[in-house]
């Protein structure tokens, strides 16, 4: 798993937090000390919790569920798009629909709308459309990309969220917490980590931290998901192994039970002939008896 180390979190700017007059104090004890009126974040306890949310989102990638990334800050947009697409993940970079998760079969309807438009287009419906009405679902379909085009393929509510600046994605995170789905996040010190299950006290403003801590947590999520494929494909000949041994007990099974059945047949057909010569002999052994009684 991915480690780094108190320098690189120095040089990307992750221990400077907001000013003190801002400043939330459920973030204390994460907070090294104040200088020039802006609170120095404790870098210890960033690597300490930076750690845990990785090992956290690895088992999670590992078991083979989706995690959501949300960041819809300016800042953080462009990097979470861009890192976590390698990685196949769903994520939230424009504005956050509300319901996302507590309506999730709405959002689902709309996702399935862009297929719906998308195969128009294939079929040759919109060749029966005018240029008006065409305009407007072209439209449609572009505003759904946007806001949408990044969670296609989330099928099904994630097992976790990750979230770039809680303050800005309260509503993402109240949502979470009503359904039970643990919230992993970058926690500034005008934030309130009382309600993050994986708080990493992180800069959430400068583009270099949050860059950083979520190259490592990708790198973590990577891991867990290579890890799911070697198993996979240590399970696939083992698989193959125990199909071709079923086959084998089968058709063992077939030949034993056919050659008990022949057998049967047989000892059948010897009772069958048996009983016949009984008759027979019991018929002889009557007419000698008649032809002597008639002499």
């Amino acid at each position: 798993m991915p480690r780094t180390d108190f320098k690189t979190l120095l040089d990307a700017g992750v221990h400077f937090g907001h000013l003190k007059r801002k400043w939330n104090p459920a973030m204390a004890p994460y907070i090294f000390m104040e200088r020039n009126g802006i609170h120095i974040i404790d870098l210890e306890k960033t690597i300490i919790k930076l750690d845990e949310a990785a090992s956290a989102m690895k088992h999670i990638a590992r078991s083979g569920k989706k995690i959501l990334f949300v960041a819809t800050k300016k800042q953080a947009k462009e990097i979470v798009a861009e890192k976590v697409r390698n990685i196949n993940m769903p994520f939230v970079t424009e504005r956050w629909p509300g319901g996302m998760l507590t309506n999730f079969p709405t959002i689902r309807k709309a996702v399935k709308k862009m297929g719906s438009i998308d195969k128009m287009a294939t079929d040759g419906t919109f060749t029966n459309l005018s240029k008006r009405e065409r305009l407007q679902v072209t439209r449609q379909r572009a505003k759904l990309e946007k806001n949408l085009g990044s969670i296609v393929d989330l099928t099904r509510l994630p097992s976790a969220l990750f979230i770039v600046d809680v303050c800005k994605e309260h509503i993402a995170v109240k949502e979470a917490k009503r359904l039970g789905i643990p919230v992993i996040a970058m926690v500034d010190t005008n934030s309130d980590p009382s309600d993050i299950d994986f708080p990493i006290p992180a800069n959430d403003d400068a583009s270099k931290s949050i860059s950083l801590i979520i190259e490592i947590l990708c790198q973590a999520v990577e891991e867990g998901l290579n890890e799911r494929k070697n198993e996979k494909d240590k399970e696939a000949p083992r698989e193959r192994r125990g199909a071709a041994r079923d086959e084998e007990e089968d058709d063992i099974t077939s030949s034993y039970r056919k050659m008990k059945e022949a057998q049967e047949e047989e000892s059948h057909e010897e009772a069958d002939s048996s009983e016949a010569e009984e008759e027979d002999e019991s018929g002889t052994e009557a007419g000698d008896v008649e032809e002597e009684e008639e002499e």
